[in-house]
């Protein structure tokens, strides 16, 4: 392959692959699947009700793995059967996974709100006819986005995995990019806004959820606007980053050439690893001296 094609389908990779991880991490802050959705499942037993779609039946890595998984299934059946166009197939099995996604949303949110009927929670129909197609179209470009980057990557790039197999592996990587990045932003940030920032979550706080959002009550829709702000595309720069420079290195210094050009993969992978991880290190050390640890008030003693 020419190195100015591979570097072109590898940059369209990496585009598709920051908007899916946007959209992902979008699609659990309206749903509620984050990890701080344990929160949100507390709060009813902590005598705090709440109109926030709660839908987390599994984790987004395990979750986003089965979604990816199927349109990938799907978008195969179609092009090696019925001989479909990719495109075609690609947003056909998109679609079919949005449906199984908003299936599974809807049986879990309506199931956790019955199961605490004794701590009256209820179940709002209107918010389940609201925010579940907000879900699917948020699932639906991920799932597509995810699809895009592994077809490019076999058909293109011939990775040896098959779509699905790429798939289900990209989808547990953006499903857990997704917890580990950008639910700090619905969850410190969002669902304790009556707290102090840093100061931690107390155990006697726990399930005291923000439930009122700027205009009436608080759902789905406000976690999803507060986040797209910042913790969205923030996943979405990390798992671009991921599947780019993870491409990138074998793309530039092709395996299949030569066992030389092998190892400085390797090498050149290394590298990366080491730079962002002293690159981390560093804007750390900056935020701590800039802005922590907290400092002692002075009491009137003190300052007399």
């Amino acid at each position: 392959m020419e190195p100015l094609i591979g570097m072109g389908v590898l940059a369209l990779i990496g585009v598709a692959a920051t908007i899916a991880g946007a959209s992902e991490d979008l699609e659990s802050d309206v749903g509620s699947q984050s990890n701080p959705n344990s929160q949100v499942q507390l709060a009813p037993q902590m005598m705090f009700p709440h109109r926030i779609y709660n839908k987390a039946v599994s984790g987004e890595p395990p979750s986003n793995a089965l979604m990816c998984s199927v349109g990938a299934a799907v978008a195969t059946v179609l092009i090696a059967e019925f001989t479909l166009s990719p495109l075609f197939a690609l947003v056909i099995g998109s679609l079919v996974a949005a449906c199984v996604h908003g299936t599974f949303a809807v049986t879990s949110t309506m199931g956790r709100a019955a199961s605490q009927r004794r701590f009256k929670q209820p179940v709002y129909l209107d918010m389940i006819r609201s925010h579940t197609p907000v879900i699917m179209g948020y699932a639906f470009i991920t799932t597509f986005c995810i699809l895009i980057v592994s077809y490019l990557m076999t058909v293109v790039l011939g990775h040896p995995f098959p779509l699905t197999m790429l798939a289900f592996i990209w989808g547990i990587t953006v499903g857990a990019i997704g917890s580990s990045t950008g639910d700090v932003h619905y969850g410190a940030e969002r669902e304790f806004q009556q707290f102090e920032f840093g100061s931690g979550l107390n155990a006697s706080n726990s399930g005291n959820i923000v439930r009122y959002g700027e205009s009436g009550v608080r759902n789905g829709y406000d976690n999803s606007w507060f986040c797209a702000k910042f913790g969205g595309p923030v996943t979405g720069i990390a798992f671009g980053m991921t599947v780019f420079l993870g491409s990138w290195v074998t793309t530039v210094f092709d395996p299949a050439v030569s066992l030389t050009r092998g190892w400085f993969s390797v090498v050149a992978g290394v590298i990366i690893v080491l730079i962002l991880i002293i690159w981390n290190w560093k804007i750390e050390v900056k935020a701590r001296n800039a802005y922590g640890p907290y400092k002692e008030d002075k009491t009137e003693e003190a300052s007399a």
